[in-house]
């Protein structure tokens, strides 16, 4: 894959399952940045409400934006696999559904990537649930991390990162179930091959808090990162334990207030 893309371009990879009541937030979040040289492709993963049709009416006024159809739900993970596979971008930026960027996100993120010579980005976020306007506290991020610091921290929303494949190469395509932790496998698959990810220390993207049981959610994504560490990634049990006290340490100070 390397070299096999076009330079400057930025490839947004957006799943999308259900997200008729959300995905428009996004999709107008991407269109309006200030950094124009972008591809969105969206990946509906068998949504069963109006997610397609909704998508196809943008695809049919913008040719920046084109969707690509699952053959059968499958999970963000594989959906992304899937947007990267057409990715024509030298640059892969993730966008959930139903998050938002700030308008100078990618070109602020581009610009400090190209002045670190940096193959892997991510940013600061807020929280909201309702009104963009309504947001949690700023989230602070690490300067930098490597493989055994993005085991033990949960710094990176996945709608912040940007990977260069200029740098990094070929994306690794993860494909595991939904028991796992799947963003962060991949993010763990670059980082070992002696990558650092660098944190841009400013505020750009919205993280939509959907679900009114916020807390057992976190209960089991904190299940699926324990499985990850064994199954996975094949720790011991020790180290598997010690660095899941210092993700949940992090994770409780992180989202102690919204």
């Amino acid at each position: 894959m390397k070299g096999e893309y076009i330079d400057g371009l930025v490839s947004v990879i957006m799943p999308a399952y259900n997200a008729e009541n959300y995905i428009l937030d996004s999709i107008f979040s991407v269109l309006n940045q200030t950094y124009n040289n972008i591809e969105l492709i969206i990946i509906d993963d068998c949504s069963s409400d109006n997610t397609p049709s909704l998508v196809r009416e943008y695809c049919n006024n913008d040719p920046r934006i084109r969707m690509i159809v699952n053959s059968h739900n499958s999970g963000p993970g594989i959906s992304r696999n899937n947007g990267i596979k057409v990715a024509k971008g030298r640059f892969i930026a993730f966008l959930d559904s139903d998050d938002i960027w700030l308008s100078e996100k990618i070109n602020k993120q581009i610009f400090f990537m190209e002045s670190n010579k940096s193959g892997f980005s991510y940013t600061q976020s807020r929280r909201f649930r309702t009104s963009i306007k309504d947001v949690g506290h700023l989230i602070d991020i690490p300067n930098s991390l490597d493989y055994k610091g993005l085991l033990k921290n949960t710094a990176i929303v996945t709608s912040s990162v940007v990977i260069d494949r200029k740098i990094i190469g070929e994306i690794p395509l993860v494909d595991v179930s939904k028991e796992y932790i799947e963003d962060y496998i991949l993010y763990y698959q670059i980082l070992k091959k002696g990558f650092n990810a660098l944190g841009l220390k400013n505020d750009l993207v919205r993280y939509r808090v959907v679900s009114d049981s916020f807390s057992r959610n976190k209960a089991n994504y904190a299940l699926k990162v324990w499985k990850t560490y064994l199954e996975i990634e094949k720790l011991n049990l020790f180290r598997a334990f010690y660095y899941f006290i210092s993700y949940a340490i992090r994770a409780v100070i992180k989202y102690a207030r919204f």
